[in-house]
């Protein structure tokens, strides 16, 4: 696992405002995406005191600065990256529960795990979720699934990721696929319209946490990825900018862009009249063309140079959905973040069908050498 590198200072300050959830859903044809003191010189006492003042005045100070409070940073958005990288992200109590399938090369089980609506301290939540676990003792390394947009009025668990967990688990990875809150048997928030989906990210860091501590699975805490798909790729940024080192990888497959005005207009724009759009806010904030600000802070690219971990994207080069600019443009700014980021091409579409077993023996691959036993 890469070493941890300390955050911006920026991202450690408290949050000082009250914290709201930090996730929402938005209409969109496949994937939607919703939418970025100096210190004073010590004195030194001369060593002879004069009774007439020198010609030259003194380079340094005669009496010690009075000191002075160190500037306390401004408090961030509620709904930003900013804040998510400042929430204590919390997460845990994995619970199995009913088999949902059995090979020989694994077991599947429906599962529940802990997560909180922004951090240590707000309200808690219960998500739901379908783990894979390989036959026999481990520990094993493991990968979080983050899954693309599907209307959670429609999700079931374990949508969107099954064949993703399924070759996995089969190449000896533990697969926990998250459903995010407000969807399946995920604990409802009502505030989600107005979040911009920041919370599946705490979601997903509230996944690995409960990796880690479980007594029912042997997971090698220090060999966990986190690979999201469309939708998931953005929430695989997202977790990655706001917890740096957490992760030992992220892969993105497909993913929607890391600027999330990008997302606005491709996704949710076309859906509805901007009178209904801006209604759906409910005057949190504006819309992209009239509130840039707000909607760069919720995109992970301005943080992507907080990355630590190696970062692999894996992109259609005839994908309609999300468009394949957008994957070059993730890549260069991760680059040039300081990031160590992979971009492979396939001659496929979104959904990735003749491509598939290509992309994954590619991604396991990726997985193997960046987390070795």
């Amino acid at each position: 696992m890469p070493a941890l590198r300390p955050r911006a200072a920026g991202h450690v300050a408290t949050v000082t405002a009250v914290l709201v959830l930090l996730a929402g859903c938005s209409s969109g044809a496949d994937e939607p995406g919703s939418a970025d003191p100096q210190d004073t010189p010590s004195a030194t006492p001369t060593s002879e005191s004069t009774s007439e003042p020198t010609e030259q005045p003194s380079e340094e100070p005669t009496e010690p600065p009075s000191e002075q409070p160190a500037e306390e940073p401004e408090p961030a958005h509620p709904i930003s990256m900013a804040a998510l990288a400042q929430a204590d992200l919390t997460g845990g109590d994995l619970r199995l529960g009913t088999v949902r399938e059995r090979t020989p090369a694994y077991t599947s089980y429906d599962v529940t795990f802990a997560s909180t609506t922004m951090g240590r301290g707000t309200e808690p939540l219960r998500i739901s979720g379908v783990l894979n676990v390989p036959t026999g003792r481990g520990p094993f390394p493991a990968v979080v699934l983050a899954h693309g947009y599907i209307d959670p009025a429609y999700y079931v668990r374990g949508q969107g990721m099954t064949r993703e967990r399924g070759f996995l688990a089969q190449r000896g990875y533990v697969a926990l696929h998250v459903d995010y809150r407000n969807h399946a048997e995920s604990t409802d928030d009502p505030r989600v319209e107005q979040a911009v989906r920041l919370g599946y990210a705490a979601d997903a860091v509230a996944a690995l946490h409960a990796l880690r501590t479980s007594d029912d699975v042997r997971v090698d805490p220090d060999r966990i990825a986190l690979f999201g798909r469309s939708m998931g790729g953005g929430v695989m940024m997202k977790a990655l900018a706001a917890e740096p080192g957490l992760f030992a990888a992220g892969v993105g497959w497909a993913s929607v862009s890391s600027l999330e005005a990008d997302n606005f207009a491709q996704f949710q724009r076309p859906d509805a009249p901007l009178a209904e759009l801006k209604a759906g806010f409910r005057g949190r904030h504006g819309l992209p063309a009239e509130d840039p600000e707000f909607w760069r802070g919720v995109s992970p690219r301005p943080l992507f140079g907080d990355i630590t971990e190696p970062v692999l994207m894996v992109h259609g080069r005839v994908d309609d959905t999300c468009p394949p600019p957008w994957a070059r443009a993730t890549q260069r700014a991760m680059t040039e973040a300081g990031v160590d980021a992979t971009l492979e091409w396939y001659d496929d579409g979104h959904a990735f069908g003749p491509a598939f077993i290509a992309a994954m023996d590619r991604t396991v691959r990726f997985l193997d050498a960046r987390m070795p036993a």
